[in-house]
């Protein structure tokens, strides 16, 4: 790994384990092998890197969520289910449960717009696949308003069910959510089966 992967490494298993706060740049440095002062060539300091890793939280599903608006190959309620599946794998992958860094109250700070401005992107996303499958395409926009919040808060939601079960297989728990969107939907649950492609 590079110098600035090393520290985004130390990062996410120091910030999830020891706590944002209790974390300090020192320490990071000594968990990425270098010296306090030589990290400083690779970032800015602790914002930075927790600012990269909350972007990495949300870009590659807002990716994804683009992709999946633009094809009009398969149903809409089908790429919402390829969407929330892989968009709860994300947040629930990995060694550490880097979704848990959205509740640090230092997340609400200025510094983290760019990680704002890409998840509200990506909830913008999740509200028109969800307009777009047919029992929400004619809901009145406060109904579609609440779905979307409801569908959104399920997915990121299950930081805090890893969280307290962290050995739960991460695939099953993600499938298992994209069906529950997909109810939020109003999707019947006998059509489920037809609609879970990745």
């Amino acid at each position: 790994m590079s110098a600035r992967e090393e520290l985004l490494a130390a990062a996410a298993e120091l910030f999830t384990t020891r706590g944002y706060t209790a974390t300090t740049t020192r320490g990071l440095a000594e968990r990425a092998g270098m010296r306090q002062a030589s990290m400083y060539h690779y970032v800015g300091g602790k914002e930075d890197l927790l600012a990269e890793l909350l972007e990495s939280t949300v870009t590659p599903s807002l990716a994804l969520a683009r992709t999946l608006l633009a094809d009009d190959t398969r149903p809409a309620e089908a790429r919402l289910w390829a969407l929330c599946r892989s968009d709860a794998e994300l947040l629930c992958a990995g060694p550490h449960n880097l979704g848990a860094l959205y509740l640090l109250p230092e997340v609400a700070s200025p510094r983290f717009t760019g990680f704002h401005q890409a998840r509200t992107a990506l909830k913008s996303a999740y509200a028109d696949l969800l307009a777009a499958t047919a029992p929400c395409a004619a809901l009145p926009p406060a109904d579609l308003a609440l779905r979307t919040d409801l569908l959104f808060a399920l997915i990121e939601g299950l930081i805090l069910v890893h969280r307290s079960t962290p050995t739960r297989p991460v695939p099953a728990m993600a499938a298992a959510a994209a069906d529950a969107a997909l109810r939020i939907a109003g999707v019947p649950s006998d059509r489920l089966p037809a609609l879970r492609q990745p």
